[in-house]
């Protein structure tokens, strides 16, 4: 009897892949039966890409992971994942769902956390941003003075290494609660309810053959350096920051496009393939504090860079702003953590702490 309820499962999953798309609820409201773990499941395998690694992650069997993911797309009415031998792909709406799925996530742990909060019920969290585009300096000074802080006034802190757009997407929609990124423009273009400090203006490091002309004069222009390959990405590691140089560099060319890096692996590897191959340049992000004397606050000269030169761009017209941005509903204890951590930051640091290249 079980082996025959089990193959009318899989008669019933079968006919659901093979099902038209139907249309959804006239009425626009979520249908019955749908429950939080079907968002939970289908953002998990959305994010990881394969029923297999979000499986693992959400620690339940892979068919059960499947058939619950199949029963959301019943529930909505059309397919949400197309799925291939590789692994899966949203679907245009499965692009919207898992936006929605995102909010509701978020506003649901949001509200627990809040409502344990008032109950009395363990440390107040603070759910931070690092993304891994920031240099080290920078980084290391936030991690270490907001923990002193949160410690100090009893809150726990989570650490997301996740990227951040020009809109701070993540802390605007609640899955995180602050974050250290990158301003594009004025602070005023921020959506209004986000709140931030700046922290200063950073520039990259730029990268070029030895034979390169600009290479004995230390600067070289924007005209010269869309005239070769430059390696620097790939784009979804830092959206803002790409998109803004990318845009003042076609101002130069209108034709320049950069090279993705052949492995996202670290500086020297980068520096490595640009002198093995075609005369390229190797463009950081934002990795110096941008005015500063040559070999000022600057990590030590890369091993094994080869027949690299590292130059200053002519005008530093490749600049981004460095800020520490919050949600402007976060509690005022929270919010006085991350304005005192802002505020640290911005105070000198001692000639101590400066590095020379």
């Amino acid at each position: 009897m079980e082996a025959q309820h089990g193959l009318a499962q899989v008669r019933d999953m079968n006919q659901a892949q093979a099902e038209p798309v139907r249309l959804p609820r006239a009425d626009g409201r979520a249908p019955q039966g749908l429950e939080l773990r079907h968002l939970r499941y289908f953002a998990a395998v959305a994010e990881a890409g394969t029923f297999t690694r979000a499986a693992e992650r959400l620690f339940i069997a892979q068919p059960t992971l499947s058939q619950q993911v199949g029963r959301l797309e019943q529930l909505v009415g059309t397919r949400l994942l197309h799925r291939h031998r590789d692994g899966v792909a949203l679907t245009a709406a499965g692009a919207v769902m898992l936006d929605a799925a995102r909010d509701v996530l978020s506003a649901v742990d949001h509200g627990v956390s809040q409502t344990r909060q008032a109950a009395g019920l363990g440390r107040p969290r603070l759910r931070v941003v690092l993304p891994a585009d920031l240099p080290d300096c920078l980084a290391v000074q936030t991690v270490s003075r907001l923990r002193s802080a949160a410690d100090s006034a009893g809150i726990a802190v989570t650490w997301m290494d996740t990227p951040l757009d020009a809109e701070f997407s993540p802390i605007r929609e609640h899955r995180a609660d602050a974050g250290l990124g990158w301003l594009t423009a004025s602070p005023d273009a921020l959506p209004a309810s986000l709140d931030a400090m700046t922290l200063g203006q950073f520039e990259p490091e730029v990268w070029i053959p030895r034979s390169h002309p600009a290479a004995r004069r230390g600067v070289i222009g924007l005209d010269e350096l869309t005239g070769v390959d430059v390696i620097h990405g790939p784009r979804p590691a830092s959206t803002a920051i790409y998109d803004r140089w990318l845009t003042i560099l076609r101002a130069t060319d209108p034709r320049f496009e950069f090279t993705d890096p052949p492995l996202r692996h670290s500086l020297p590897v980068a520096l490595a393939f640009a002198a093995a191959g075609p005369p390229a340049a190797v463009l950081t992000g934002p990795a110096a504090i941008a005015g500063t004397p040559p070999g000022v606050i600057r990590l030590p000269r890369p091993a094994g860079t080869g027949d690299m030169v590292r130059v200053s761009i002519d005008g530093q017209p490749l600049t981004a702003t460095a800020a520490l941005v919050w949600n402007g509903d976060l509690p005022r204890p929270l919010q006085q953590i991350l304005f005192d951590t802002a505020d640290g930051l911005t105070r000198p640091a001692p000639a101590s702490l400066s590095h020379a290249g």
